[in-house]
């Protein structure tokens, strides 16, 4: 700093070299580029928070946007040719590293690089779907943080039951082509004996066609609902509760936004709370850490959300047993 009793002359020189200095800081120590790659829409408020959740992170660890990084987002709504196009997009911006939220995030940018880093988050099988070597050691240019573990489609079922014992049939809503909606339907498929249930997958791919073949489900009597983990999913939530309200079928939900915008239970992992995780992958590797060699980590966590007005609605006593154990009843 200049000290007042410095001479004008020597002062103009101090500002001469300050800037300079400042010029050659800046060419040196350029802002770190961040690209994001989001599987949702961009009206999508859910979307929104989990974005939101990633850049407040970042910002505490110290990534400020417009002073030392610079974050890339794109909306891919859960098409795959978008999520194609915006993956493309995000690398020829030469990031320096990607979030991927979704299956299809990952794979989009798969087939772009095998060189800029990426971290994803909401995948449920990234070695099955050949994303990562193993979960240990990811090895190439990819990790992450795992949406959840198919033994989940388990108790999923057990939930079901317990809401409702009367549930006979149970109809597996899915998207068959996300390489998990397969993994999660044999898993709830596997252990459906044991609680005495038949098991019916429905796609999600037709809305039309997912109604229909619903709303005949529901007619059939002792039937419930097993929506699983998808893009799709959550994009079309809203329908999807409309559906099992009108057809009286008690649902559980992969995703608590289910739950919070009038389903009847969900179970599942912090969506929010892995985006914050993400951030934590970033930082460490904007520092010089390769990303095959952090791990892929598997949910500590799943939430347990009630909604009592949609229990009422359909008729339901919610055990005081399950009660207690729910992170959130909504009253």
């Amino acid at each position: 700093m200049r000290r007042r009793e410095f001479i004008a002359g020597l002062a103009a020189g101090a500002v001469a070299s300050s800037s300079f200095t400042a010029a050659a800081q800046q060419s040196t120590d350029p802002s770190r580029r961040i690209g994001v790659l989001m599987d949702l829409s961009a009206e999508d408020p859910e979307g929104r928070i989990r974005l939101n959740a990633f850049r407040t992170e970042l910002a505490r660890l110290g990534w400020t946007e417009g002073e030392n990084a610079k974050i890339d987002v794109r909306w891919g709504a859960g098409i795959p040719s978008k999520m194609r196009q915006h993956g493309e997009e995000l690398i020829a911006a030469a990031p320096d590293v990607i979030l991927a939220a979704g299956s299809l995030a990952v794979a989009a940018l798969q087939q772009s690089t095998t060189t800029v880093p990426v971290v994803f988050v909401t995948v449920a099988d990234p070695v099955g779907a050949g994303y990562v070597q193993g979960l240990a050691r990811p090895g190439g240019n990819i990790t992450g943080f795992m949406l959840l573990e198919y033994s989940v489609g388990a108790k999923w079922l057990q939930l079901l039951k317990d809401v409702d014992p009367r549930v006979r049939r149970v109809a597996v809503l899915r998207d068959p082509a996300v390489a998990s909606g397969s993994g999660q339907f044999g898993a709830i498929q596997a252990a459906a004996s044991s609680f005495g249930v038949e098991v019916s997958p429905i796609g999600m791919r037709d809305n039309k066609e997912m109604a229909r073949a619903l709303d005949a489900f529901a007619r059939a009597g002792n039937g419930g609902l097993i929506v699983t983990a998808s893009p799709l999913a959550t994009l079309n939530r809203e329908l999807i509760v409309a559906i099992a309200m009108r057809g009286r079928l008690p649902a559980v939900y992969s995703n608590s936004s289910f739950a919070l915008g009038g389903g009847l239970l969900s179970y599942s992992p912090d969506r929010v709370d892995q985006l914050r995780q993400a951030a934590s992958y970033v930082d460490r590797i904007l520092k010089g850490e390769k990303p095959g060699e952090l791990p892929v980590q598997a949910p500590i966590k799943y939430e347990l959300i009630i909604n009592l007005k949609s229990a009422k609605v359909l008729g339901l006593t919610i055990p005081p047993t399950l009660l207690a154990r729910a992170d959130e009843v909504i009253e």
